[in-house]
């Protein structure tokens, strides 16, 4: 073919047609005379404009197709024997001598069709193929733009063999895809294969390859290896799972023609022949597969794990994925069963998917451990057996523990992310059968162990309050339980509760452990195990004396001290003198006088708790506010000695508001008269203080007004109280 200059190239497609016309005219004028051999003739000559090597393949195909449309005519003049009065013998004898324009005739006309475009098709892509090599160097250029030009022309042919109405899946089986895939497999050109099997796939129907797909995915193997074949693979995948998806009785035919495992089958004679072919693009062939799989067969979890497993032996084979893209196909296998599930009990049962993890490096498996409990969350999925838990917790084991081999630094920020949503899962392990239940406890308490110390405070929290959860479930049960292997009891329970935070106290951790243990404190109380609750409060008076220095957290720790003690009513008088001594102890023992001014009457509040019997003791609850009020005034004093004026009274103020909540609770060692004496008190000192005490006073003594107006019983009680 010529180089020729694209105003030249117009002017000889300008003639061919201008000759075309002229002929057609009178091919148009010899039927409509009945003339037969002046028809063939002008035909004849009609095709003769098609003998010219000046045109590019686009423009040619232009005046082919010219040619081809004018041609019908004759076409249609033959079939209809009324015309032209002439016996199909007679004709067949004529038509001998233009063989160029007709071919001979046959009983088909529907194969004499197919048989002329699969032979242009032949053609113009043997000439595509030459193409890339011929011509020097200096031309190349031009000819690669013929090349794509032709190769629209070649991809038609294929398009038009679809269009032929009568080609079914009979011809298509047996005629036109083997000699297609023959010229696929024959030519040896990477870019002609690829477009071709794309080409395929894209302009036959999706029945016609569901029926031909061993004879189609055949090609595959055979394809030069520098085809991207995973491309066309996936492509085919994509339209045979949407066909799937089409109808119900569709699915039927794919369970009859086996295509899951003549997929699976092709993917893998395909990464055995192309033994350079990145892990990436085997990869890519295998989340191909799984995505089709969960598409037509979601309910085939053994086909899931059959691809998972395929993809653990390619990864096997390679020393260290290294390759980012290949990690994200990894990520990307791994997250389509939880996505197409939404449920991370499913995939829990597939065997292959850890081990796919165990291949990922740490950082990734660590995304992917993220992933799962993320897709836990977000479905609200609840995880009620042990040996799910188990499986569970190895596949994020990269959140639990230092995988071996780890060195990269630890970002703080995402460590806290991490174990806050290890935290989170926590919470969603949960049976109702107790025995279960406990064992799940237990085999998160293993795994969280093994996470070392810098985990435990993130994680023991929640395994604590789900094994409450577990006590109060059993609350009332006492001792074990003849005839049970492992039975959950509420001791059993809170033995291992007790293990839990000693180890978190040994972090050290030990605000955190003082306030789990009263926790458990007050769970052993609603069982009404004494010794277990007193057993707990020794554990905190320990931790607070030997652990806790900071007077900021003194302060916090002993109001949650007195705070849980008020709420216990399983001591003995004798054990809960000793309990609520020790805490008077230290509250009065704290380092700033406020401070210990605001325990001291805190602890009022042991002695005097409603609706429980016994627990009514006026005289000391008057012994803590009395000695509140000795400490508030050296805490006066100490403050004007200081500021050379009167220290702040709201010390006072708060005092008197416990003074009256007792009085009005019916304390006899809470007099009018000690209210009286206290307000005066306060009066005195006011001089000079903030506005802040101000405003505290009068808001308390306009609740005593309020309450000396209101009458009966109560208003009767305040009326001696002089304001």
């Amino acid at each position: 073919m010529l180089l020729i200059g694209a105003e030249d190239e117009e002017k000889w497609l300008a003639e061919g047609i201008a000759g075309i016309q002229h002929n057609a005219f009178y091919l148009h004028r010899a039927l409509d005379s009945n003339n037969l051999r002046d028809a063939l003739k002008y035909s004849a000559q009609m095709l003769s404009e098609l003998r010219t090597s000046k045109l590019s393949p686009q423009k040619y195909y232009e005046l082919y197709m010219r040619a081809f449309d004018e041609l019908r005519i004759l076409e249609m003049f033959f079939k209809d024997e009324s015309k032209h009065g002439v016996s199909v013998v007679d004709l067949y004898e004529l038509v001998q001598h233009a063989g160029n324009i007709l071919p001979r005739l046959d009983a088909d006309t529907v194969m004499d069709a197919v048989e002329f475009i699969l032979e242009n098709f032949t053609e113009m892509n043997k000439l595509w193929v030459r193409m890339q090599l011929e011509g020097p160097g200096r031309v190349r250029e031009k000819r690669e733009k013929e090349r794509s030009a032709l190769q629209e022309l070649v991809g038609k042919n294929l398009h038009v063999l679809s269009q032929i109405e009568g080609v079914d899946l009979e011809i298509y089986k047996e005629t036109v895809l083997p000699r297609v895939l023959e010229q696929v497999v024959n030519c040896k050109d990477d870019l002609s294969q690829y477009y071709l099997m794309d080409c395929i796939i894209q302009v036959f129907p999706d029945e016609y390859h569901l029926q031909t797909l061993e004879m189609l995915l055949a090609a595959c193997p055979q394809v030069q290896p520098t085809v991207d074949i995973k491309t066309v693979l996936s492509r085919l995948m994509d339209r045979l799972s949407k066909y799937a998806a089409s109808s119900a009785d569709v699915l039927t035919e794919f369970l009859q023609v086996e295509a899951f495992t003549k997929l699976s089958n092709a993917i893998e004679k395909v990464i055995e022949v192309q033994v350079d072919m990145p892990a990436v693009g085997a990869i890519t062939l295998y989340v191909s597969l799984l995505t089709f799989t969960l598409r037509v067969h979601p309910d085939r979890l053994d086909y899931v794990d059959q691809v998972l497993g395929a993809c653990v032996k390619k990864l096997s084979s390679i020393p260290k994925l290294e390759d980012s893209r290949a990690t994200k196909q990894v990520v990307a296998l791994l997250s389509a069963p939880l996505e197409k599930y939404n449920d991370t009990v499913t995939a829990l049962k597939i065997s292959n998917y850890p081990r796919v993890m165990d291949h990922l490096d740490n950082g990734t498996n660590k995304v992917m451990a993220m992933v799962i409990i993320e897709s836990i969350m977000k479905n609200n999925t609840c995880i009620s057996t042990a040996d799910k838990v188990e499986v569970l917790f190895e596949l994020i084991k990269g959140l639990i523990k230092d995988l071996d081999g780890a060195t990269d630094e630890l970002d703080e920020e995402d460590f806290k992310d991490e174990q806050n949503s290890v935290a989170k899962l926590i919470h969603m392990l949960y049976n109702n059968e107790p025995e279960e239940m406990l064992k799940i406890i237990c085999i998160v308490w293993k795994h969280t162990m093994a996470g070392g110390p810098k985990r435990l405070p993130f994680t023991v929290p929640s395994l604590v309050f789900s094994a409450l959860r577990l006590v109060r479930q059993l609350q009332g049960q006492e001792g074990d339980i003849v005839g049970e292997e492992v039975p959950a009891t509420p001791k059993k329970i809170f033995q291992l509760l007790s293990q839990m935070i000693e180890a978190l106290s040994a972090v050290p951790s030990p605000e955190l452990a003082l306030r789990l243990y009263l926790q458990c404190a007050e769970a052993a109380n609603g069982c009404d195990l004494e010794y277990v609750a007193y057993e707990f409060f020794t554990q905190v008076f320990v931790l607070y004396e030997e652990e806790i220095a900071n007077s900021k957290a003194q302060v916090t720790a002993i109001h949650l001290i007195i705070g849980a003690l008020q709420r216990m009513n399983v001591f003995s008088v004798e054990n809960r003198d000793t309990l609520t001594h020790k805490t008077t102890g230290y509250s009065a023992r704290l380092l700033k006088k406020p401070d210990q001014c605001r325990a001291v009457y805190a602890c009022s509040h042991l002695f005097w708790v409603d609706g429980q019997d016994g627990i009514r003791d006026g005289e000391r609850v008057l012994l803590c506010l009395k000695r509140a009020l000795r400490i508030a005034n050296a805490a006066q004093q100490m403050a004007s000695i200081a500021r050379d004026s009167s220290g702040p009274v709201t010390l006072f103020v708060e005092i008197l508001n416990k003074y009256l909540y007792y009085f009005e609770k019916g304390n006899k060692q809470i007099t009018a008269a000690a209210i009286q004496h206290l307000i005066e008190l306060i009066n005195t000192e006011m001089q000079g203080d903030s506005a802040t005490s101000d405003a505290f006073l009068a808001s308390t003594l306009r609740y005593i007004q309020f309450q000396k107006q209101r009458g009966g019983v109560m208003g009767a009680k305040f009326e001696s109280i002089k304001l």
